[in-house]
Order: C-alpha cells, then structure tokens, then sequence
C-alpha cells in the first residue's frame, strides 16, 4: 500500500476515488492535520483499510468493498471460474466491518453481477462498471435525501435554525455530499441554518476532526462540543432538531449508529427536539428483525487510554462499544433516497422497501 500527499481542491474532496488503476482513499486518521491518500491494489489493502478505519462511514464503507472486488479481479485477470477465484476476497472484505450493512449489501450486488456475466465478458472490466456504478448511485441517493430532509425542516421551521449531528455523515462518509449532513448542507444553501453544533465523538472524533473540517470547507456555520454538553446545548440553545446517519437500520425502525446516538435521542425526547436518521435503503435490514439481535462490536481499550502520544491508562479495564441502538419509538422520521418514514415501525418500513411509502 503506497501513501502520496495530494493536494485537494479548496472546498472539495473525494474521500475514495477510482484513479490509475487503483482506488484512492483519503485517509481519514490523518485529518485535519494532513490530507493524505492511500492507494489500495488489491482487496486485502481494501479490507485493511476499512479495518483501520482510514475509510470510514457505511455507504463509504461499501463502495469501497466494491472496488475492493473490482481490484481483486484485475489482479486475478482471467479465470474459468470468477466465482470461485473471487471467494475469499469476498470473505475477508465482508469480515473487515459485519455492522455496516451496506458493505454487505454492496458485496452482494457485486455477486449478483458477477453470476449474471456472460462466460466470454471482460470480468474485470465488468466489475469495475459495477463498482463505479455503486458509487454514483450513493451520491445520487445522498442528493435526494439531502432535499427531501431539508423539506421536512422548512416545513416545522421556516427561519434559520440551530441544529445537532454526532460523528461524521458527509462527503467523508459516503460517495459524496452526506447523508445526515447532506441534510445539513441542503438546509444551509436554502438558508435554514443559523449554527450546527457537532459532538466530538469520542474516542475518534469524528466530529471535531472530520465534521468540523468538512462544515468549515463548506462555509457552514459550525460549533464543537464535548459529547457530555449535548443535554446542557438542547436546554440553552434553541436546538430544533438532531439529524444523525446510521451503520444499520432494522426492519422494526430500530437503529445502529455510532455509539452515543441512543442517548442523543432520549435527550432529544426530553427536551421536545425532533429526531431525525438519514441513511440510504441500503442501510435497510429488512432480515434483522429488531436492534435486539445485534451484536455490537467493541474496539481495543488503547483508543480510550491515548491522548495523543499520551498514555493515559490507570491500569482497569475498559468499555468501548463502537456502536448503539436507538429504538424505534425514539425516532420521529427516517429519511431515504426512497422516500420518508415518520414515526417508524415494521410496517412502514415494509412498505418503504416495497416502494409503497414514498413521499
């Protein structure tokens, strides 16, 4: 895996892109300090990225597995079975994060393809199409969520207003623009934000390094606070609503997100703020039946005991989940490329992934 500083055009980026032959990630652990990409050839280098979160975010998360397969069959380069060379680089990619959904859902798409090429096709070149064809999909997908939640914010709010997110849902996080903060950037360019306040995030701050530096890129008014300050913001501050993305979304509504979420939403709850989740369909798990049947992964102590280069361990043990669930009945609307669900329960989200509830 070869790294390479390149400049990004001021106010724009790409947190992946296909170029020369390889996929280019922004390395994420890096910002806002340095501005490095790496260079994936391979799926493994993919699966290893993901897994050290130099790319980051579901919809970011599959796209890449995507290219992660596209890469692995330009490496194989023939083969008279696609299906049987590609296995294992499904296998470990699938592996490299089981809670974002999309990864799994992206991986699938891939093998649907796969099976349906003719036995004479340039694969690689195939899958690669395939590949691309997922990335532009998100990107559209974002742009109409982005619209459809800033109508749901001018509807209950016609004047500029203060907002909350948690962690990071934008242009870094998906195939460009944002979910959660696309929501966010539609309603500032219709000129319904006053000030985005943004968790931290802890341990890895991907509110204050990554949220911030994209707000600031996008000229939007923005202000970081220490996740304990949520409640104390909600209280003092005239917050209206709390726009967060989502890792997973069950059939009943429920929803996995970055750890933190589910406490957000009782407070928002307490305090008569609206609650609203933007996440693609693909983030719809219409086979898990309730955010009960998740298991929730946990990351390495070390990432609570470091500060820095500091060591700060006192020698116990440590706690630290990478996501939660929110429950369904905490949640006012979902928010897809397909449509909006308010007050989510398992029927319309039936409905939604059937085409029937499309607003």
């Amino acid at each position: 895996m070869q790294q390479a500083v390149k400049p990004v055009i001021a106010g724009s980026f790409s947190a992946l892109a296909w170029q020369d032959n390889a996929l280019q990630l922004l390395d994420q652990r890096l910002l806002p300090a340095r501005e490095v990409y790496v260079e994936c050839t391979d799926a493994a280098q993919v699966a290893t990225a993901i897994g050290d979160m130099q790319v980051r975010g579901a919809p970011a998360i599959g796209i890449a597995g995507a290219y992660g397969i596209a890469l692995q069959a330009r490496v194989i380069a023939t083969s008279v079975d696609w299906a049987a060379s590609l296995a294992e680089s499904f296998e470990l990619l699938e592996a490299a994060c089981p809670t974002a959904i999309n990864l799994s859902w992206a991986l699938k798409m891939m093998r649907d393809r796969l099976a349906r090429f003719p036995s004479d096709s340039d694969v690689p070149a195939r899958l690669l199409e395939a590949a691309r064809s997922i990335h532009q999909s998100d990107h559209e997908a974002n742009l109409t969520m982005g619209k459809l939640g800033m109508q749901l914010i001018r509807k209950h709010h016609k004047t500029p207003q203060n907002l909350l997110t948690h962690c990071n849902t934008g242009a870094l996080a998906t195939g460009g623009y944002g979910t959660a903060l696309g929501v966010v950037r539609a309603a500032h360019e219709a000129g319904l934000v006053d000030t985005l306040f943004i968790d931290e995030t802890r341990p890895w701050l991907q509110g204050s390094r990554l949220t911030a530096w994209e707000m600031e890129r996008a000229g939007i008014n923005a202000c970081v606070h220490v996740d304990a300050a949520a409640g104390h913001l909600m209280k003092t501050r005239e917050i209206t609503w709390v726009i967060v993305g989502a890792d997973r979304i069950a059939a009943n509504g429920d929803v996995i997100n970055k750890i933190g979420t589910y406490a957000l939403s009782i407070l928002a709850m307490h305090h008569g703020l609206r609650f609203m989740v933007v996440a693609p369909s693909s983030s719809i798990d219409m086979a898990l039946e309730s955010g009960d049947d998740v298991e929730v992964e946990e990351r390495c102590a070390a990432e609570l005991f470091t500060l820095g280069d500091q060591s700060i361990d006192a020698g116990i043990s440590a706690f630290n989940p990478v996501f939660d669930v929110t429950p369904a009945d905490l949640i006012d609307v979902i928010v897809t490329e397909k449509g909006i669900v308010e007050r989510p329960d398992t029927k319309k989200l039936a409905d939604l992934m059937s085409h029937r509830h499309l607003h």
